[in-house]
């Protein structure tokens, strides 16, 4: 089993004497119930059920007294009383009992010993069914495809992890970095896929894989809708988003389609709610908070950018690409660098936003901008030189601080450089591998 970096999270979990029952969120495929089985090594009374198992459904709909329902389940798996102290329970696909869900509360109210994680691909939908959900008695770890950082532990190189794991980076490693960043970007993190290329180094063997969760999230559409119409649309958007990956895109008429902007905008939010893909909305702001413009158009990102390449018909065309910055519209590298940073917070459901500033004369746009303490961050994601930074230079000069970021092909490095109006900043010039690193990197930036 190849390890993630939300262990830490779990164990930290686990030790925490407020802990509440868990809900591990996640697309389809992502490695849910993988992680959490690999986490039960750490104890020694545990109970895993599945849902979708009729059995162990029957559990949670024949009982309604929370007392009633622990008792059975010591029962069924031979632990006495005593054993409930300190027992996991995990409930893998809890979305197919809403009783389920709600027992999520009774366990914290009256069992806090019993450290309780639920599951579930579908999730989302099944709690808009849920009538007295157990708000304040949960919390929630977010789980996504392997980033860079978790790639790199699968491969078990320890040496280049523990140079990895420096900051700033010893330069001596930036090539061989950069090599494996470009396989990583073109795979992408899916864990079946992770797993395949790391066992076999063969691209040749991948493409059935992809075909195969491409057809699982395909199969889930009907889930996601209500009506055959809604199913016609959502189908429509699974086949067209991932030609639109480049550019800012519209919900009327999307894909060249007749349907109307409130039924593409319906069928987006079911598929962002559902992890297949995230609405990267625009926001005008350099100073916190940052407010997201929800009527400005904003633009897609994938679950994961291997599935796309493949999609686009494009990875064997990679395979020799030494700078991958400019290849098919520019979009691979920008799209794979917000994939990491949206995989950094395992423990909140946020994504990044780009800034813009819509004028008729002078137009401009940043790639991202994150929070950083009280601080806009800017970020720019290309291969230019830094006198082609325009937008950001615009950004900086409304600004009230000195620091923005660049993430290139090239190596690290901090620069001073000015404005056309002569406003001096810092520029870190981040190479595309350190995606994950970013806020450690900006603690040090700053820092120094």
């Amino acid at each position: 089993m190849l390890k993630r970096k939300l262990l830490q999270d779990l164990n930290n979990w686990k030790e925490n004497p407020s802990r509440k029952p868990l809900i591990i969120r996640g697309a389809r495929q992502v490695g849910k119930t993988t992680l959490i089985k690999l986490f039960s090594e750490n104890y020694e009374n545990k109970i895993l059920l599945n849902l979708e198992i009729n059995s162990d459904k029957k559990l949670f709909e024949e009982y309604d007294n929370i007392k009633d329902l622990v008792e059975v389940l010591l029962l069924k798996f031979n632990l006495t009383s005593d054993k409930s102290n300190g027992l996991l329970l995990f409930i893998d696909e809890i979305q197919e009992s809403p009783k389920a869900i709600k027992s999520l509360r009774y366990f914290y109210e009256n069992y806090p010993q019993i450290h309780v994680i639920a599951a579930g691909s579908l999730l989302e939908f099944a709690l808009k069914k849920i009538d007295s959900f157990p708000v304040g008695r949960v919390e929630y770890f977010y789980l996504h495809p392997f980033n860079f950082s978790e790639y790199l532990e699968a491969l078990n190189n320890k040496i280049l992890l523990e140079q990895f794991n420096k900051t700033p980076i010893n330069k001596n490693a930036h090539t061989v970095l950069m090599e494996l960043f470009n396989s990583y970007a073109i795979i992408g993190g899916m864990p079946e896929i992770v797993r395949s290329y790391i066992e076999r180094k063969s691209f040749a063997d991948l493409p059935r894989l992809y075909e195969s969760l491409w057809e699982t999230y395909k199969d889930d559409m009907t889930k996601y809708a209500s009506n055959e119409g809604e199913i016609n649309v959502l189908r429509h958007i699974v086949n067209t988003a991932y030609l639109n990956l480049d550019k800012r895109v519209k919900f009327q008429n999307f894909g060249n389609s007749n349907y109307r902007s409130r039924e593409v905008g319906e069928a987006m939010r079911n598929l962002e709610n559902a992890r297949f893909l995230y609405l990267i909305y625009p926001t005008s702001d350099v100073e916190l908070p940052i407010k997201p413009d929800l009527k400005k158009s904003p633009r897609l990102q994938f679950l994961d950018t291997g599935i796309i390449n493949y999609k686009n018909k494009i990875q064997s065309e990679l395979i020799p690409i030494k700078d991958l910055s400019s290849f098919y519209k520019g979009y691979l590298i920008p799209h794979i660098v917000t994939q990491e940073i949206i995989s950094i917070n395992n423990t909140s459901n946020t994504k990044p936003n780009f800034w813009v500033r819509e004028k008729t004369q002078s137009s401009a746009e940043v790639d991202l901008v994150v929070q950083f303490k009280d601080m806009v961050i800017p970020i720019e994601i290309k291969s230019g030189s830094v006198g082609k930074l325009r937008s950001l230079h615009q950004f900086m000069e409304r600004t009230c601080h000195n620091f923005a970021i660049r993430i290139y092909g090239g190596e690290f490095n901090i620069q001073k450089t000015t404005t056309p109006n002569k406003k001096e900043f810092m520029l870190m010039n981040l190479p595309y591998y350190l995606g994950t690193k970013l806020y450690d990197y900006l603690d040090y930036f700053i820092k120094e």
